[in-house]
């Protein structure tokens, strides 16, 4: 997928912009400058066309810590990127700050596009010409206070990305996914029964995502590896805050994700990120702790850790835990039963006259709360998407709908349908709404 990075100075209106094109407010916009610390990612689409957006820190000159960390951020996410949106503010002259981000870019060798931001008129708009003097081919006038330009550009950033096709792929796709260094590669390795990928200590040695078709059982299945950054001189000494984007890449084109821990070192905020990743993208999940042949107490520790795991991993349940050491190769081959199990029922269809039995006996035990004398009611529910599955309910007001009651639904479902390793959808519609 295509990836568009926004950078520039403080205070033109990135963040606005970033917002504009995934629909949503995701990035902090407020007028003081250098809000925007750590890249921010979303996911854009126009006419069935779609692209990655990252939204970046202000650069601007500077040698405090701070000033660093966002020029260390964005010089990654342009590496990372297949055009760049130089952002400027249109009501102000070229500064000096302005001319740091045109040599940067310059050496990125990227396609970069300059956008005049705040011309908040059509008359203002032939002020862009004042910024060819940046460089550039490519100069776009907009205001995306007033929407004003906006569909040029969008279409000058699309214009070379196909529609999206709808290409049956019945092999199931798997994303070794996780912190720099935890045994990824070494992981991929004892699956696949060979040295596929490079084994290092380096964190980072993996330069960029590889598939690998294999069978397993007479099935074929697909591995995507995932294990390592590119690094670029001192930028990436750090790398574990720049993982994201290579894994926001593997688990879109993934139908299970093995999140692999370090036994080691213990569980991280990091983990949990990644984790949040895959399941924000709707991708089935298992839990994969590796380098258990460096701890002692096995059986005890085990204990520790499913605890553990309960405890910083609420927010995934379902996910089934295996331990292994990719090293030895002990236990790896417990590994793909559970990938297995957790892309069949993330593919289940769930029978609807069994669903509504459970849903009608669950709200018979238990219904909705009232809110101002009204009550939510449930009349139907259906499953019309799998992978991960997604139940519709038809219901009377769906914003008397609590976060409570929808995570009680959900309970009830699991309790009755087996759904081990993915997460479920609940979408609930008012009684003859189109779906």
């Amino acid at each position: 997928m295509k990836t568009v990075c926004l950078v520039g100075k403080p205070n033109t209106g990135k963040s606005s912009l970033f917002n504009l094109l995934i629909h949503e407010s995701k990035s902090i916009i407020l007028d003081t400058p250098g809000i925007t610390r750590d890249r921010i990612y979303g996911k854009s689409t126009y006419n069935g066309k779609t692209f990655n957006v990252i939204d970046t820190g202000g650069l601007e000159l500077g040698n405090d810590d701070f000033k660093k960390d966002i020029m260390v951020q964005a010089k990654f996410a342009i590496d990372e990127a297949d055009m760049i949106l130089f952002v400027v503010d249109g009501t102000e002259e070229l500064t000096s700050s302005d001319y740091l981000v045109r040599d940067l870019l310059m050496k990125s060798k990227k396609e970069v596009v300059v956008v005049v931001n705040k011309l908040d008129n059509k008359n203002k708009l032939e002020d862009v010409y004042n910024y060819y003097e940046l460089g550039f081919e490519k100069v776009f006038g907009i205001s995306v206070l007033h929407k004003i330009g906006l569909k040029p550009l969008i279409e000058e950033i699309i214009k070379d990305i196909d529609e999206e096709e709808i290409k049956v792929d019945e092999r199931c796709h798997i994303s070794v996914i996780g912190r720099p260094n935890v045994g990824k590669s070494s992981l991929v390795n004892a699956l696949l029964g060979k040295e596929k990928a490079i084994v290092s200590d380096v964190p980072g040695t993996t330069r960029d995502a590889v598939d690998t078709e294999f069978k397993y059982d007479g099935e074929k299945y697909v591995l995507i590896d995932t294990a390592g950054m590119r690094k670029q001189g001192k930028i990436y000494e750090n790398v574990e805050k720049y993982s994201l984007l290579r894994s926001m890449k593997a688990i879109e084109r993934s139908d299970v994700c093995v999140l692999v821990i370090d036994a080691s070192k213990g569980i991280i905020e990091h983990d949990k990120h990644i984790a949040g990743m895959a399941v924000e993208a709707g991708k089935a999940l298992v839990l994969c702790i590796n380098k258990w042949d460096l701890i002692e107490n096995k059986e005890e520790e085990a204990k520790k850790w499913k605890e553990l795991i309960k405890y910083e991993f609420k927010f995934i349940p379902y996910a089934k835990i295996v331990f292994v050491s990719a090293l030895t190769k002990k236990k790896v081959a417990s590994l793909m039963p559970e990938v297995i199990n957790a892309f069949k029922h993330a593919s289940s269809y769930i029978d609807t006259s069994l669903l509504n039995e459970v849903i009608r006996d669950s709200y018979a035990m238990h219904e909705a709360p009232s809110y101002r004398g009204r009550r939510l009611r449930i009349y139907k529910a259906y499953q019309d998407l799998n992978k991960p599955p997604r139940i519709v309910f038809e219901v009377n007001n769906k914003g008397l709908v609590h976060f409570s009651y929808e995570r009680y639904l959900e309970n009830q479902i699991r309790e009755n349908f087996d759904l081990t390793g993915t997460p479920i959808v609940l979408k609930f519609k008012n009684k003859g709404e189109l779906d």
